[in-house]
């Protein structure tokens, strides 16, 4: 039963109305003109573009037609560029996976696609295990539970199928006494935990004092005045108060801690700005709290604040400029599309993240009390050997791999960061790069050397790959991504170096990474409008296929689609164009074809092969059958995910006690909904709902006199249905 859907649409509808239609809407093509355009206008067509292959299921973007790609940022970038980042939904559930980011320009040019691997979606809606059940589950995974959220249903995807599972994140301890905020997912059919991904990211540091420096706070807190949510105190939440100068200046003084998280983080939040036009940790300016004083050997990011200990002997807090960026590069990893992710490999490159953007702000603070180095925790002492506990430019000295080759299911998640660490020093300062700055080595089968571009731009390239990173990240992910940045933010020279830096750690080449040559590959994209289309046996539907150059010379593109049902056939005039040329689809649908719906994919083939996917639904709009028996009749036709009050988009009133008995027939193929709602002065309010997943419903339900009203939800597919209903 769908018991949870509709809230949102039943919330829409007043007293005696019905829903209104959904709205859409098609984008014009862009501009052919080379002219530079307004920035607005800019923005609006590459998000125009960005949202037509999301909608046609553009390569990776490819979605049944019970999913949706919903946009949820936009991050404006160099050159004229956007990054839009889009969640994906299945009858109207999140899904955990399959979330995609687009990379499109100001001319309505899409650039990239970078898609975390979906599978076709098909399962139930309906929970057996109860939210509590699920609830209690969670947390029992934590020996102290401080805090839970209510469980939401959700689409997980794992192992490469789809399951609905119960959603919630429950803070506390563990057996062990160590922090944990576990993302869990208990199966809702089973009441088993599907899968918990711990979102504390340990980080060791170093703490020592920064010198005499300038804060941004408060006049009697530290609070930060300009970056909403940030501010710095001890571990009860609130920000210490006084007033400057803040601190003492020595080692184990909490105070004095806080100015020094508080200095590196908003060097790393100015930083992001300054260097890469990115705003702040999260990307939207702000960032969260700083606790210090935790009586542990610890520094840590759970995502919702950033926590610091003292070192091993005691002697200092960890709140070195490398330890604080560390954190609070968990949180520029955590806030980018995709998420922190729940894979080993990626964790690892979380952490990573993390001393990426501590080598970063290092270099930017240029501190003379901590020059910048590529070291993490150089000054800790952390085993009392004096040495750092990571080494970037050569992970292998405090035994971490140093090549993507020697990564295992079961590399520890710090010592996982070393492939990554090493090709971000490779690519900012090559192999050799003399100046006092120690020589890297190349893992075998690489190149005999590597040339850096700079630390500026070797972050800015690694941030714009961020921005195209999914829920599947991975080392792969991340060469196929830092390539397209490079190359679209800067150009060939510094695509090559990227390549060169991910050969020399041992990451593959992968099918479909970008071109860095010196000229533009040539390349072109599809678009489809509509997207879908509903047709009678015996008759036929169109689209218009439309394509666009995206890159070098136009090029002649090849049509023709696959996957159509028996009695369906698809044709294109013309077969073929010259891209930025369209042609028209039509789809025909013999007598006899059966009734359902179909998922068509449409190719285009040039130089390389693109696809996009047209959902089509085969059956009757006539209103369907089978309520003879009842009072009254009422039909109404919807489009997939409306709905509509009757009788007649209002309600009846019944003067005594009884029966209600309601009767849908709804379109072969579709997945129709039916509630029975009682007005209880202030609301409509559910007190029957029939949610198989399936075109018919019947409702019998005894209720106390008052008004009342059926709802009838195209969950999924479109069509005319049938309502009957007999009232006492």
């Amino acid at each position: 039963m769908h018991r949870t859907r509709l809230t949102a649409t039943v919330a829409a509808m007043a007293l005696t109305a019905s829903l209104a239609g959904a709205l859409t809407g098609a984008a014009s093509a862009a501009s052919p003109t080379p002219s530079p355009v307004p920035p607005q206008q800019g923005k609006s067509l590459a998000l125009a573009a960005a949202d037509r292959a999301a909608s046609s299921g553009l390569d990776g973007l490819r979605h049944g037609s019970d999913e949706d790609l919903v946009r949820t940022s936009v991050t404006p970038w160099a050159n004229g560029l956007f990054y839009a980042a889009y969640q994906r939904t299945y009858r109207g559930l999140p899904v955990v996976g399959g979330d995609a980011v687009v990379l499109s320009d100001s001319r309505g040019t899409v650039r990239n696609v970078a898609a975390a691997p979906a599978p076709a979606i098909k399962v139930g809606t309906a929970a057996k295990v109860s939210a509590a059940t699920a609830l209690a589950t969670a947390r029992g995974q934590l020996h102290r539970v401080e805090s839970a959220t209510r469980p939401a249903l959700t689409v997980l995807l794992k192992d490469g199928n789809a399951l609905l599972a119960w959603h919630t994140r429950v803070g506390g301890r563990t057996a062990e006494n160590a922090p944990s905020v576990l993302d869990t997912y208990v199966d809702a059919r089973s009441g088993k935990i599907a899968r918990a991904d711990q979102k504390v990211s340990d980080a060791e540091g170093r703490g020592y004092h920064n010198g005499t420096v300038t804060i941004d706070t408060a006049a009697s807190s530290m609070t930060d005045p300009n970056r909403s949510g940030f501010q710095c105190g001890g571990q009860t939440g609130g920000a210490y108060t006084g007033s400057s100068p803040w601190g003492n200046g020595t080692a184990n003084n909490l105070v004095t801690a806080c100015v020094d998280i508080m200095y590196a983080a908003q060097k790393e939040h100015s930083m992001l700005k300054e260097w890469f036009g990115y705003n702040g940790q999260n990307g939207q300016g702000s960032m969260v709290p700083a606790r210090a004083g935790l009586g542990e050997v610890n520094a840590y990011y759970d995502g919702t604040k950033t926590t610091y200990g003292h070192n091993q002997n005691s002697t200092m807090q960890l709140t070195g400029i490398d330890v604080v960026a560390h954190e609070y590069g968990h949180e520029v990893f955590d806030r980018t599309p995709g998420g922190s992710g729940s894979s080993n490999e990626n964790g690892g490159m979380n952490e990573s993240t993390g001393d990426i953007f501590g080598a970063l702000t290092e270099a930017y603070a240029n501190n003379p009390n901590d020059t910048p180095d590529y070291t993490v925790g150089e000054k800790l002492d952390f085993l009392g050997d004096g040495k750092p506990i990571r080494y970037m430019y050569n992970p292998s000295v405090a035994g971490d791999p140093n090549c993507y080759t020697q990564l295992n299911s079961n590399t520890e998640v710090h010592a996982a960061a070393g492939p990554q660490n090493h090709w971000f020093y490779l690519l900012a300062e090559g192999s050799n790069p003399g100046g006092g700055k120690p020589g890297s080595p190349i893992c075998s089968g690489g190149p005999s050397s590597v040339t850096g571009i700079g630390i500026q731009k070797a972050g800015k390239v690694f941030m714009g790959a961020l921005l195209s990173k999914t829920s599947s990240w991975n080392h792969l992910a991340a060469r196929r991504a830092t390539l397209a940045s490079a190359k679209n933010t800067y150009g060939s020279a510094e695509c090559n170096a990227v390549k060169a830096a991910w050969n020399a750690v041992g990451v593959p080449a992968q099918s479909g990474e970008t071109d860095c040559g010196g000229t533009t590959q040539a390349d072109f994209s599809l678009a489809l409008s509509p997207t879908s289309g509903s047709v009678q046996a015996g008759a036929s539907v169109t689209s218009t296929l439309s394509t666009q150059t995206t890159g070098g010379a136009a090029q002649k593109v090849a049509l023709s689609a696959s996957g159509a049902p028996s009695g369906v056939t698809v044709s294109f005039s013309p077969d073929a164009v010259t891209s930025g040329g369209s042609s028209t689809m039509t789809v025909a649908a013999a007598a006899g074809t059966a009734n359902g719906s179909y998922q068509i994919t449409v190719k285009g083939t040039g130089s390389v092969e693109h696809s996009v996917t047209y959902n089509l639904t085969v059956g009757s709009t006539q209103p369907p059958t089978g309520c003879d028996n009842t009072q009254y009749t009422y039909q109404g036709t919807l489009s997939s995910g409306q709905a509509q009050a009757q009788p007649n988009g209002s309600y009846y009133y019944s003067s005594r006690s009884g029966t209600h008995v309601g009767c849908l027939r709804g379109p072969a193929g579709t997945d129709f909904d039916l509630y029975l709602q009682k007005w209880n002065g202030s609301t409509w309010v559910d007190v029957a709902v029939s949610g198989n997943e399936s075109a018919d419903e019947d409702i019998n339900y005894y209720g106390s006199a008052g008004y009342y009203r059926y709802l009838v939800h195209a969950y999924s597919g479109s069509g005319s249905y049938t309502l009957g209903l007999t009232a006492p």
